[in-house]
């Protein structure tokens, strides 16, 4: 950090004027990009217990709402992810629900300091479509979340339509929606390519606190979707996930599960 030294000229006597201590809202700042850092590798590594470790490690809440909001939200994100990396994890854990609702806590908790933040209402809405699908079986359980998760897409949507993390979102709902309620197979596409031209074109936040990834999140879900789509493209499926692992070499998902079913639909059709 380069620090500007201010001079007082008292005649031919120069006397510099001492830097300031650093406040300690900045110290708290540092302090939490620094657990924030360790949980975005702890969920690329699939590490649930860092997961929790790390989310607990994010207190205590800030007076200033906007540091608040934003600590909150990666809380929420720590939980999110955790849920999200259990469902690739056999067998399924036990605790999947209790990542989610936690994570939507915490979200909420976010939203409540900053509502013109629209992060938290993209993990928030997420986080509930999936409690939907563990609740698939219940159809007056699924209504009811499904009445909690959309006015908040909806209202990300109008906020910020570009944004490359809601798009991430939207995909998977799009691809398992009819095509009369504007769901199919393609129109997950075009929000995964739409999000990966909008990320690409931005310049991320010089605070690490604000949320910036998904390029390689998008990466990975074209990857799968190439794989999974009616007529299979296993070459682009190969391809993105590469991109994936260039950007995230470390990516448990994409290294260990994703790519292996990806070369083994490819020895299957050969």
């Amino acid at each position: 950090m380069l620090f500007r030294v201010v001079l007082v000229v008292l005649t031919v006597l120069t006397v510099p004027v001492a830097p300031q201590v650093k406040r300690s809202a900045d110290l708290a700042h540092d302090s939490i990009i620094h657990i924030v850092i360790h949980i975005q590798r702890a969920d690329y590594e699939g590490d649930r217990p860092a997961l929790k470790r790390l989310h607990d490690e994010l207190t205590p809440i800030p007076e200033d709402n906007k540091l608040a909001s934003r600590m909150l939200y990666w809380r929420g994100f720590a939980m999110w992810r955790r849920a999200i990396n259990g469902f690739n994890e056999t067998p399924t854990p036990t605790d999947l629900e209790t990542d989610l609702t936690q994570a939507i806590a915490d979200f909420k908790d976010s939203i409540v300091r900053d509502h013109g933040f629209v992060e938290p209402k993209i993990g928030a809405g997420s986080s509930i479509g999936y409690l939907m699908y563990l609740h698939r079986k219940d159809q007056a359980r699924v209504q009811e979340l499904f009445q909690q998760s959309s006015p908040l897409l909806k209202e990300a949507l109008a906020t910020d339509p570009d944004n490359p993390r809601l798009l991430w979102v939207l995909g998977p709902i799009r691809w398992s929606s009819p095509p009369d309620r504007g769901g199919g197979q393609d129109k997950a596409f075009e929000l995964y390519n739409r999000g990966l031209q909008e990320i690409r074109k931005q310049k991320p936040s010089s605070d690490p606190l604000e949320p910036s990834w998904g390029e390689p999140e998008l990466l990975m879900s074209l990857a799968w979707s190439y794989l999974n789509r009616a007529t299979p493209d296993l070459k682009a499926a190969q391809e993105d996930a590469q991109a994936a692992l260039k950007l995230v070499p470390y990516w448990h998902y994409v290294r260990d599960i994703l790519m292996p079913q990806i070369q083994a639909a490819q020895l299957k059709a050969r």
